[in-house]
């Protein structure tokens, strides 16, 4: 009787494992972290961004899905929704925040103090406000910069060896960008150091696009500059087929603008620097604060020439410009 006992006994003890097991796993899932995604722009545009970030978390030791999940909010360009959806993500209590986007990151910023953000942005992160110093930024927040505001005038310069008659250049921003002002001011104190005269158009929906050209019509303008901004990324095939139809020599910021037709792009490669975003959300998920950890620079640039597009522009490339393009399309 007495074996028999211990028999039924060790047998519960087994069933009652078996039966815990489910709700051992259950706990494991809830316990998975969650990282917040946050995207100035749409899912369709910045699949390839999603996929270096992921790349960088996975290098740092997670896989979305199997030991850290990710919900993803999208804006589409419209900046309006950023705040709502940030203060969304506070309520879900999600363990870190990816700021995709220099919009992104203000509204991040503005719906917690506590939770870890991580940005991805085209300014100068101190001058915007978004961390006290690159070296110690401070509280919660820090990232990534990809200079994309710095680099305006450099892309003048390009632009202006390539069409070295165009005198008169259009500069196009979007005024509801955060950093708007401080891409007039370095457009128009390049074009000074020039001898360009540099004419800033103004524009932040598809509407204003038609009328931004025809201004630069009026204006005889030679070139164009197109500012970082996602919304202009999100309209990139529209701005392309625009710039063609004037017959409008373009320099964008990104290489995906000269994939859609635009002429030449000239900026650092934000793939890298979700990469990067990712690496560091791995690290705060293993414990490290974002005070510690440095803003990043994103230092890989890319140049890249569409020549079906300066063909259709009658503009012949020069040699050197070729030599240091980083892709050629054709």
């Amino acid at each position: 009787m007495a074996i028999r006992i211990q028999r039924r006994e060790f047998i519960a003890t087994i069933g009652g494992a078996a039966a815990a097991w489910p709700l051992a796993t259950r706990a494991q899932q809830l316990k998975m972290p969650l990282v917040g995604f946050l995207g100035s722009r749409s899912p369709d545009s910045d699949a390839y961004l999603v996929a270096a970030f992921l790349k960088g978390l996975s290098g740092a030791g997670y896989v979305e899905g199997q030991n850290v999940a990710i919900e993803f909010r999208w804006a589409d360009g419209q900046y309006e929704r950023l705040p709502a959806m940030a203060a969304a993500l506070v309520r879900r209590q999600v363990d870190a925040i990816v700021a995709a986007g220099t919009p992104s990151a203000f509204a991040a910023k503005a719906a917690t103090t506590a939770i870890p953000i991580v940005f991805s942005t085209a300014v100068d992160p101190v001058a915007a406000g978004l961390v006290a110093s690159l070296n110690r930024p401070g509280r919660n927040v820090t990232g990534v910069t990809n200079l994309g505001t710095e680099l305006v005038q450099k892309q003048l310069e390009m632009l202006h060896q390539l069409v070295p008659a165009a005198t008169i250049v259009a500069a196009l921003v979007n005024p509801t960008f955060p950093a708007s002002d401080s891409q007039s001011r370095d457009l128009r104190e390049g074009g000074s150091k020039l001898g360009l005269q540099v004419h800033v158009l103004y524009a932040s929906a598809e509407r204003d696009l038609d009328t931004a050209f025809a201004r630069m019509v009026e204006l005889r303008a030679g070139a164009l500059v197109v500012g970082p901004d996602p919304f202009f990324f999100s309209r990139r095939d529209l701005i392309a087929e625009l710039a063609t139809r004037h017959a409008m020599p373009t320099i964008y910021y990104l290489r995906e603008f000269a994939a859609a037709g635009g002429l030449m792009s000239y900026g650092v490669s934000v793939a890298d620097g979700y990469r990067l975003v990712g690496v560091y959300i791995g690290r705060i998920l293993k414990g490290e604060q974002p005070s510690s950890l440095p803003v990043q620079e994103s230092t890989k640039f890319e140049l890249v020439i569409n020549l079906k597009t300066a063909r259709a522009l009658n503009l012949e490339i020069s040699r050197a410009l070729l030599l240091i393009a980083d892709e050629v399309i054709e």
